[in-house]
C-alpha cells in the first residue's frame, strides 16, 4: 500500500480510462496510476497486463467490468488471474475482501446529497478502505469537510476537466484527482 501513497504523492493525475482508445493514450502519458472503467471477463487480464508492462498500477472498477458478479469471488478473480493492484468499488463487503487478499482499495461515493454524506464517515470507519473516491470532484467545500472528517486519503473524480479543476479539489485535501479526460493527463 505504501508504493500507491506514494505513487498519488508522486503524481496526484491519476487516468481513468473508459475505452480501449482512452488505454492505448494513458499508456504513452505519464501517469503511474490507472483506474479500469471498463472491461470483460474476458479481455480483464490482456487489460491490466498492458498496464503493468509499462510500470503503472493498474486498479480496477469491478462493478463495471462485464461478466463478475459482486460477489467476493469476483475479487479472488481479480487478484489470481489479472494481478491487478487494487480495486474500485462502491460496495464495502468488496473492500474488505480485496484488503484481505492484500489489493489496494477505493471505495467509490456518489455526494448527491446529505444522506449520502453521512454515509461516508460511517463507512469509511467500518470497512477502512485506504482511499476514498468522491463524485463529482467540483466540490471543493465538500472534499474539505469530508477530508476533515475521515480518517483516509480523499481522491476527487468526476468531471474534473480544467487545471483550475484539480487545483481547487488538491487545496481542498484531496491526494489525487480521477479523470478521463486525456488533457488533464498531459498537465
Amino acid at each position: 500500500m505504501r508504493k500507491m501513497t506514494e505513487e498519488l504523492e508522486d503524481c496526484p493525475v491519476i487516468a481513468a480510462v473508459k475505452d480501449e482508445k482512452g488505454l492505448e493514450e494513458c499508456l504513452k502519458m505519464d501517469v503511474g496510476m490507472v483506474f479500469v472503467l471498463y472491461g470483460t471477463v474476458c479481455n480483464i487480464g490482456e487489460i491490466v497486463k498492458k498496464i503493468k508492462e509499462k510500470g503503472k498500477i493498474a486498479v480496477v472498477h469491478i462493478d463495471l467490468i462485464q461478466g463478475l458478479s459482486g460477489k467476493e469471488a469476483a475479487v479472488e478473480f481479480l487478484k489470481t488471474y489479472t494481478r491487478a493492484d487494487g480495486i474500485i468499488t462502491t460496495k464495502p463487503a468488496m473492500v474488505r475482501c480485496a484488503k484481505e487478499l492484500g489489493m489496494f482499495t477505493v471505495l467509490r461515493f456518489f455526494v448527491i446529497d446529505s444522506m449520502a454524506y453521512d454515509n461516508i464517515q460511517r463507512q469509511t470507519a467500518g470497512y477502512r478502505p485506504d482511499v476514498i473516491e468522491i463524485l463529482p470532484g467540483l466540490m471543493p467545500r465538500v472534499i474539505e469537510k469530508i477530508r476533515n472528517s475521515v480518517r483516509c486519503p480523499v481522491i476527487a473524480g468526476g468531471l474534473i476537466s480544467e487545471k483550475e479543476d484539480i487545483v481547487a479539489a488538491l487545496k481542498a485535501g484531496a491526494v489525487a484527482i480521477s479523470t478521463t479526460n486525456e488533457n488533464v493527463w498531459k498537465m
